[in-house]
């Protein structure tokens, strides 16, 4: 009796070390874990997950890893993060940003086609991707814009003040996703909650060509309408 209960007086102090090591263990491990986000350490983020350390945990400012990888460029952690079927695609940040919209507004056509394939929203109230991806002006933009749309993302989306991609478009994007926008429907007589269209977006900032753009295509769709 007496062997049995020293054995039984060690097990409990060994479980009782090993939990006050425990939140220290999973400290060391959230640290690391975000640590190698930003350094792109793909093997160290992967052992972290196989030890069953949460892909979906959030930083101190409410960021998804996920996000933090096309945040900070680093390919090779979002690689690994998404090769985890526990990762999830649609965890927004405290902005309530999503993954795919960072990726659409970084011009990550790779990282866009990896989250539409895990089923990211493409129709995301509010702020959208679409809105995202006008808001920038390379050729990898207009062909994330493309994409969207293949995906049946809605066009005339609208953000939280009524703003829409074409209205993004014609104040920050390029003329190749604007005319792009016109060309695949876009409604160019539609206002924002200021009462502003998108040529006024595009005039704000001294874009003649891209009012008369918007201008072309109110007069396709109103004849008397349409002239600056």
């Amino acid at each position: 009796m007496s062997l049995l209960r020293t054995f039984s007086r060690r097990c409990l102090c060994l479980a009782a070390c090993l939990a006050a090591l425990a939140p220290l263990a999973r400290a060391g491990a959230y640290d690391d874990f975000f640590t190698a986000v930003q350094r792109d350490d793909a093997e160290t983020i992967i052992a972290l997950l196989r030890r069953g350390f949460d892909p979906n945990t959030l930083d101190p400012k409410g960021q998804p890893g996920l996000i933090l990888a096309l945040q900070n460029g680093s390919d090779k952690a979002f690689i690994a993060l998404m090769a985890s079927t526990q990762t999830k695609a649609e965890l927004r940040n405290s902005k309530d940003e999503s993954p795919l919209m960072l990726a659409a507004i970084k011009g990550n056509l790779e990282a866009v086609k990896l989250l539409i394939a895990r089923d990211a929203d493409v129709n995301k109230p509010g702020w959208t991707p679409l809105h995202y991806a006008a808001s920038a002006g390379s050729p990898r933009h207009s062909e994330i814009i493309a994409l969207l749309l293949e995906h049946h993302a809605f066009i005339d989306a609208t953000s939280p003040n009524g703003t829409t991609p074409l209205m993004m478009a014609a104040h920050y994007g390029s003329e190749q996703a604007l005319q792009l926008l016109l060309n695949e429907g876009a409604d160019p007589t539609l206002r924002n909650q200021l009462g502003l269209t998108a040529a006024d977006f595009a005039l704000r900032v001294g874009r003649k060509e891209s009012a008369e753009k918007i201008a072309a295509a109110i007069r396709k769709r109103q004849p008397n309408r349409g002239k600056w």
